[in-house]
């Protein structure tokens, strides 16, 4: 059905070329057990486990998605698709589970910057499957920063390891976005323990038979908890209680009162459960101190919303390939440019202008959004493993700035590039044979969850932008001119970043002092302004590529060329009309009275 090939020639011209990975790690004691020959190893694992196992489940995990029934004990239960219990225990016992995961506690300790790379490849082939072990992560990583060391042993070698899975417990059906309205309860035990009442909606990975136990982190309120956000606290909340045995040691014990309510039936990754979770006084245990559990939540958002990116990425690079080879085997008409195929009674599509325009986009939108996810992964490793304290608040403010821009833009390119891929295939696009309409409807979700994009534009205009008066965004303005001054060579990228940069600290003045002056202003011009910063930061990503390449030999590095002169002539000009709606506000938005929007 989908074929894919791990761009590993791609992941190392990042890791090597552009970021000089190697440099990076052997200077930093903490990651000087990292070098490029293991590097290349596990890599190149990785891609044989996703190309051969998980591939071959993504169609058919789809088809037959997750089923649903009462287990003997009456408990809902959920069954993946047919192979991927099989597939997750080969994932497990090939120990790729805790890759990032800190060796503290059972996990391998590689950098970000490499299991990025295992997220992509994990997506590309089975974004379906990708999604139980990655959301387990989350999960564990919330622990590592917020729980006990009490908490830590119990949970998280389990975790790292694969023998227990992990959820985060957020979304009810009245209060998607605005957590502050949840209702859940937690109500204290006598044994230090809570009662956990309330029902969760869209938790990705609720139920499953992959493991053994699923760790539930839920978010709740105590009975005299503050009134809106301040007041919601986190708990762990298993599937299975624990028990100590004769030696001291834990083991599952009984079936918590937390049980599935029923499966969502879902417009993509139909072979990922998600669950509506009801909770009937379970027992939980608090994560840190009261009232702080949406702060230890959103420990967790700048990695996660990271991996949405990165779904994008690898949905897209997934498209790109199976409409590139399509192209490249399918007859239709004469090309312009002329016969191209005398034998034939037409030319390959690959010859006709507009389907290359099709795909340039969708390549360019795979590397360029690709750099840009290594860049981020990168301030998130010099965050957490390096002792410079000024390297680290300057890591700090770029992820902050940036994280809603990875989440966002990376997804709406994503989904505008595998609709064009969809689009090479004309009508066998739309039919389920050949499976880029699934490619489509599972890219779609990365748009909506871990925070939709709108609000990601909110988060970057109103929390990164305007709460500092720009301070966060010129610093990063400052970066990009600095190293477009260091640019050997005459390429035409150095210029056209430089202007974008300009475009965008012109704008961003004027926003400023705009919304200072209408409130709805922000609102309205949200999104506008995070896609014209977002064609920025590719330009600066595209300017890297190029510096990386001049100068070296062969068709890989020619390639790059040319493929940041068809970003500059072909998408980067779409900023301008961002910047135009932006500055024509939100006046017409909100120019109509109610009745216009009533249906009846």
């Amino acid at each position: 059905m989908h074929r894919y090939h791990a761009p590993l020639a791609d992941m190392r011209f990042l890791l090597t070329d552009v970021f000089d990975a190697p440099v990076f790690w052997q200077t930093n004691k903490h990651l000087s057990h990292v070098d490029m020959d293991t590097v290349e190893v596990v890599l190149e694992a990785l891609a044989t486990f996703t190309q051969k196992v998980l591939l071959p489940l993504n169609h058919s995990g789809d088809k037959e998605g997750v089923s649903f029934a009462l287990d003997d004990m009456g408990y809902g239960a959920v069954r993946t698709p047919t192979g991927f219990k099989a597939a997750y225990a080969q994932y497990k016992s090939d120990g790729w589970v805790g890759l990032g995961a800190t060796p503290e506690y059972g996990g391998q300790g590689f950098p970000k910057m490499v299991s990025m790379f295992q997220e992509e490849m994990m997506f590309s082939s089975n974004q379906s499957f990708a999604l139980y072990p990655n959301l387990a992560l989350g999960a564990g990583l919330c622990l590592l920063k917020s729980a006990s060391e009490e908490q830590k042993q119990r949970y998280l070698e389990k975790i790292y390891t694969g023998e227990w899975a992990g959820t985060m417990c957020l979304t009810e059906a009245h209060a998607g976005t605005d957590l502050g309205l949840l209702k859940t309860k937690a109500v204290p035990n006598d044994d230090g323990s809570y009662a956990i009442t309330g029902s969760k909606i869209f938790v990705t990975g609720g139920d499953h038979d992959l493991t053994d136990n699923i760790i539930h982190l839920v978010l709740a309120k105590t009975p005299n908890a503050p009134a809106g956000s301040k007041g919601i606290s986190l708990f762990i909340v298993p599937k299975f209680l624990l028990e100590k045995d004769e030696a001291g040691n834990d083991q599952l014990g009984a079936r918590n009162a937390a049980s599935v309510g029923s499966v969502e039936h879902k417009m993509g990754v139909k072979g990922s459960a998600t669950c509506v979770l009801n909770f009937d006084k379970a027992k939980g245990w608090l994560v840190g101190e009261e009232c702080t559990g949406l702060a230890s939540m959103f420990l967790v958002m700048n990695y996660e919303r990271l991996a949405i990116g990165i779904q994008g990425i690898a949905l897209t690079e997934l498209a790109y390939q199976n409409a590139a080879a399509y192209a490249n085997d399918r007859l239709q008409s004469r090309s312009d440019s002329g016969i191209k195929n005398p034998d034939k009674d037409a030319d390959a599509l690959i010859h006709h202008a507009d389907i290359r325009r099709m795909l340039l986009n969708a390549k360019a939108h795979a590397e360029i959004s690709r750099c840009f996810a290594m860049y981020v992964a990168k301030q998130l490793d010099i965050a957490k493993y390096s002792d410079d304290k000024q390297l680290i608040a300057t890591a700090n403010a770029r992820i902050a700035l940036l994280t809603p821009i990875t989440k966002a833009f990376l997804s709406d390119k994503a989904f505008e590039a595998t609709v064009d891929c969809q689009q090479v295939f004309g009508g066998h696009g739309y039919i389920c044979d050949w499976g880029m309409e699934q490619i489509v409807r599972d890219t779609r979700i990365a748009q909506i969850y871990e925070g939709a994009n709108g609000i990601q534009a909110l988060d970057l205009l109103g929390r990164k932008v305007a709460k500092d008066n720009g301070a966060m965004l010129f610093d990063f303005l400052a970066e990009i001119r600095s190293f477009i001054g260091t640019m050997s060579g005459a390429h035409g990228i150095k210029q056209a970043t430089l202007t974008a940069a300009d475009d965008i600290e012109r704008l961003t003045h004027t926003l400023l002092a705009n919304i200072s002056a209408r409130g709805d202003e922000m609102n309205g011009c949200a999104v506008n302004y995070l896609h014209a910063t977002g064609y920025l930061c590719f330009a600066y990503m595209s300017a890297m590529m190029v510096a990386a390449s001049q100068g070296k030999a062969g068709a890989f590095y020619a390639n790059k060329l040319k493929l940041a002169d068809y970003f500059m002539a072909h998408i980067l000009p779409r900023m301008q009309t961002h910047i135009d709606m932006v500055q024509s506000g939100s006046t017409s938005m909100m120019a109509f009275d109610l009745d216009y929007f009533d249906p009846a």
